[in-house]
């Protein structure tokens, strides 16, 4: 065991856990579609992530309408990227900044709170996110 109370495997520290916005371990927010930047089903992110892609929405007809408008259609399946295309009630995760948008525009889909990583908080006040949380009453 380390000092910190992580498992050390090999000499090495192991990889910090990711937290969420209510500063808890961040949860899986979608594992069918598998969504994810590094497509593990959770809304982490890293370095190479330029989109931040964090915030775990279940969106809605509006939303995918909306992001179609901006130019980024989630709804057109694109198998060669092993995309399958979004419909409403399904979770994903979302940039920050779009999601953000949407809320500017009156669109903003719910979200998942244990499921969007506390990087949210960098670019969206934790207040709207709460105010469009489909798991308050759990918290």
């Amino acid at each position: 065991m380390s000092t910190n109370g992580n498992v050390s495997t090999n000499g090495r520290s192991p990889a910090p856990v990711a937290r969420n916005v209510m500063g808890g371990p961040l949860a899986v927010c979608s594992a069918d579609p598998l969504t994810g930047f590094y497509r593990t089903g959770c809304c982490d992110t890293g370095p190479d992530d330029v989109g931040v892609h964090v915030v775990c929405a279940q969106v809605t007809a509006e939303f995918l309408a909306f992001s179609r408008s901006r130019g980024n259609d989630l709804i057109t399946p694109r198998p060669e990227y092993g995309f399958p295309g979004l419909r409403p009630g399904d979770r994903w995760c979302l940039c920050a900044t779009r999601w953000r948008e949407a809320l500017e525009a009156g669109v903003a889909p719910p979200v998942v709170l244990t499921a969007t990583h506390e990087a949210a908080l960098d670019i969206v006040r934790r207040e709207d996110l709460l105010r469009h949380a489909l798991d308050v009453a759990g918290m």
